[in-house]
């Protein structure tokens, strides 16, 4: 029998469990993260995890999307929507989302280990997953559809090209890195926009 909490309870623990497991699928990853890890500091048995979240990749899902709606708002509302042209846009989008991967663990979690992902949407039903659909990526592509000459899948396939760089800033030095960064997302923006 599951154990009865209080709402208030719920709301307590439900935060600490996204709390922790933000903080532990970010470095552990989805395999390494056991179920104890996550419950122990909301204080409840591991069996009580299913009283919140279907499974261990439903918590992940969770958090993935709490991050998904703040990650949106940075690189979408103030990033691309708010550039005086298309391909300002585009900058204030790629560098927004370059800040994300440098700063965000878990995004950038997300962005290299994206057979965790698909891992929890083997576990997750197609309507659990459709909370998922759409992102920034989607608001990205059809922001070149409609302002962009060209394939689309392909001037989107460039765009996260550039989003690659960061994960790599270690092979560029510290001192480097940042300067590579502003000339590739000049260099990428002016190229696709001037077609």
């Amino acid at each position: 029998m599951s154990p009865v909490f209080s709402e208030t309870e719920r709301a307590r623990i439900a935060e600490q469990l996204l709390d922790t497991a933000t903080r532990l699928f970010s470095t552990q990853g989805l395999r390494k993260t056991s179920i104890e890890e996550l419950t122990a500091p909301a204080g409840i048995a591991k069996a009580s995890l299913y009283s919140f979240y279907d499974s261990k990749e439903d918590l992940y899902f969770e958090t993935a999307l709490r991050q998904s709606e703040e990650i949106r708002r940075r690189v979408i509302d103030e990033g691309l929507r708010k550039g005086t042209d298309t391909r300002d846009a585009l900058r204030r989008f790629l560098r927004a989302t370059v800040t994300e991967l440098d700063t965000n663990p878990l995004y950038r979690r997300l962005m290299t280990h994206p057979e965790e992902m698909a891992a929890v949407a083997a576990r997750l039903t197609p309507e659990r997953m459709a909370a998922a659909a759409g992102g920034p990526m989607s608001d990205l592509l059809e922001f070149i559809s409609t302002r962009l000459e060209g394939d689309p899948q392909v001037l989107l396939g460039v765009l996260r090209a550039v989003l690659l760089t960061p994960l790599h800033a270690e092979h560029l030095g510290p001192d480097s890195y940042p300067a590579v960064m502003d000339r590739l997302i000049d260099a990428v923006t002016e190229g696709i926009t001037s077609c």
